[in-house]
């Protein structure tokens, strides 16, 4: 099977999950009546409930399931290591400490663009944080010393946020653990837009790199010698998937395990090298997340569960499965 026809398959599947994601939820909708809402001919509360509601709610699950996919696949070949996943250098930490200001200071009910940027200054200074430390430590983008600083650096931030939760009463420390567990209910065409043009600009920039990366997975110096400039490579690679993993945390708040178990997935079915390894892994996850999205509507109809319930209750078992398979797979 060639690689151009698996992509294919894959944005065929993430336009059926688009679909699926139209057709269900707490108003049931035939296929006929998600059409008719669509054309804008049917009845208007199908109308609004497809064209206000769902679609860019389906939308903007598509692209961040496809943001925290390819930056998954980003942070794993930066850090050479295929267990890193898009939160690992503590970006969702920042983002969530924002947010958890943002609410706990009454500022998410009084405005509703508060909250995303509130959380979008935190994940920028989480950003800034992690690379200052790692420069400082040592000159060179070292992947070890950014490792250990996004860990530190996500360390810190979830002690501040253990200390503004405690601070909060009891509807504000509900709303702030609702978001920190993820979810699309704040939905609009607004951060479609603005996640869809990051998405864009940041997959043509990490496709570029993509042979930089099958280089230094084979080593830093076999890729130093063959002409990759391996210290601007890291440090591009690293601001783009941190940009985007900040743009997904801001849109959906903190929706774990897509990053690790997307990427992990195409490699077990498909391999590869990066450049049909990035956009099949943006695919997989712009297909998985509004899957999951609906079944996280469906469950509990009328209500909803938090998203990062459900990814989680995927994400753990193939977790746990790859561990094993790596595990039988190492040299006695």
């Amino acid at each position: 099977m060639s690689r151009g026809f698996v992509l294919a398959a894959l944005a065929l599947a993430v336009a059926a999950a688009i679909a699926v994601s139209l057709r269900f939820g707490a108003v049931g909708l035939g296929w006929g009546g998600v059409w008719e809402g669509l054309s804008g001919d049917g009845d208007p509360i199908a109308v609004a409930i497809t064209r206000d509601l769902r679609l860019p709610r389906a939308v903007l699950a598509a692209l961040v399931g496809g943001a925290l996919g390819l930056a998954g696949a980003t942070f794993q070949a930066l850090l050479r290591n295929p267990l890193a996943d898009p939160y690992v250098l503590g970006v969702s930490g920042g983002a969530a400490v924002g947010a958890v200001v943002a609410i706990g200071a009454g500022w998410a009910g009084a405005a509703a663009w508060s909250l995303p940027v509130s959380a979008l200054i935190g994940a920028a200074l989480a950003i800034a944080l992690v690379l200052r430390i790692a420069t400082n430590v040592e000159r060179r983008l070292d992947v070890r010393v950014l490792l250990l600083s996004g860990v530190v650096a996500g360390t810190f931030f979830n002690a501040c946020i253990l200390l503004a939760l405690s601070f909060q009463e009891a509807e504000a420390f509900r709303a702030a653990v609702f978001w920190m567990m993820g979810g699309l209910g704040g939905a609009s065409w607004r951060l479609v837009w603005m996640l869809g043009l990051a998405l864009g600009g940041a997959s043509i920039m990490l496709l570029g790199l993509s042979r930089s990366f099958d280089l230094i997975a084979h080593g830093e110096e076999t890729a130093g010698f063959l002409g990759v400039p391996v210290q601007r490579v890291r440090l591009l690679a690293y601001l783009i998937a941190s940009l985007l993993t900040a743009g997904a945390v801001v849109a959906a708040g903190g929706i774990g395990f897509v990053g690790l178990f997307v990427p992990h997935t195409v490699r077990l079915l498909w391999g590869g090298g990066h450049r049909f390894l990035l956009p099949a892994t943006l695919l997989v996850g712009a297909a998985f997340l509004p899957l999951a999205d609906t079944l996280a509507r469906v469950i509990t109809a009328p209500g909803e569960l938090p998203l990062g319930v459900i990814t989680a209750f995927v994400g753990v078992p193939f977790f746990v499965l790859v561990l094993r398979r790596q595990t039988r797979q190492a040299p006695a």
